[in-house]
């Protein structure tokens, strides 16, 4: 009981200096509070070793002839795009009241409006990249209302308050989990709509390639389209160079085929967005890391 309540103490020490920045966030305008979060970013994320290493491991891998100096600067222009887009997701509240930035466009819009109309679910799949959230308050905004599934965190206070901004985007929220995987089921085949970032490693999945290099990747999102007949639309909300203003593109389905060949488009897909914009994208993921694994659970790769 007694190491419980260390731990429980020792977490709550680890969220007030979030909860600082949180509050201090809190008074300020709309623009001036994004700006805070990516210099907050930018600034911190690079000085600290575990980040920085994860950013420039993974700038290594997929950048291996890029000047250090570049690389450098890249990594602060991506703890910088972190900081913000973190921020926004955390203040969604107010996130949500700024549809005047978002503009939408793409086939795959009218693919899930189509689907709406026959009574129909469908999975939109998407990456940590540029202002994801965005996505989901689009549809929303259109009467579309999508779920998302979330991994958990593990300090209770951040878990709160990150579970809480989320939920403005749209609702179900489930966590990744086998009775949130049960709820997205249910949730799909009474013609709901579920948004999957599918860009993160995933221990028993296949090793697909993703930028240029075999990553352990779930097939899940693939799976549940063909299972249930479902569309299966990769989505992007690719913000624009004066860091307000998101881009929101369905793009066209992905054509159903094979689990593996229709999870390896979509990692095309992604990895063409990152390609166009690398600051975008959430480089702190350790996205190739345990591909050893994959012998033991499948003895092939795609």
């Amino acid at each position: 009981m007694k190491t419980t309540h260390k731990k429980t103490f020792s977490k709550f020490l680890e969220y007030i200096p979030i909860w600082i920045g949180l509050s201090l966030g809190r008074v300020m305008p709309f623009k001036m509070r994004g700006a805070f979060f990516a210099w907050l970013g930018g600034f911190l994320l690079p000085r600290i070793p575990g980040s920085r290493k994860r950013i420039m491991s993974g700038l290594d891998r997929v950048y291996p002839d890029m000047p250090s100096n570049e690389k450098a600067s890249l990594c602060k222009a991506i703890a910088a795009s972190a900081g913000r887009t973190i921020s926004e997701i955390l203040f969604n509240d107010s996130y949500k009241n700024r549809l005047d930035l978002f503009d939408a466009k793409g086939p795959g819009l009218e693919v899930l409006r189509e689907a709406k109309a026959a009574g129909k679910g469908a999975i939109i799949v998407s990456a940590h990249f540029g202002q994801w959230e965005a996505i989901r308050h689009y549809l929303k905004s259109q009467g579309l209302e999508t779920g998302a599934v979330y991994r958990e965190n593990n300090n209770p206070w951040y878990e709160l308050r990150f579970l809480a901004g989320i939920r403005h985007g749209g609702d179900p929220i489930v966590a990744k989990s086998a009775g949130g995987n049960l709820a997205m089921v249910k949730h799909l085949r009474k013609g709901g709509f579920f948004a999957l970032l599918v860009d993160q490693k995933f221990q028993q999945g296949r090793l697909i390639p993703f930028l240029g290099a075999d990553a352990l990747t779930t097939t899940s999102a693939a799976e549940l389209a063909l299972r249930y007949d479902l569309p299966l639309v990769p989505a992007f909300g690719t913000r624009d160079e004066n860091n307000l203003n998101i881009h929101v593109e369905f793009e066209k389905p992905i054509e159903p085929s094979n689990a593996l060949a229709m999870t390896r488009e979509v990692n095309d897909r992604i990895s063409a967005r990152i390609m166009g914009n690398p600051e975008q994208w959430y480089w702190l993921h350790r996205r190739w890391e345990d591909t050893y694994l994959y012998d033991g659970y499948h003895g092939d790769k795609y």
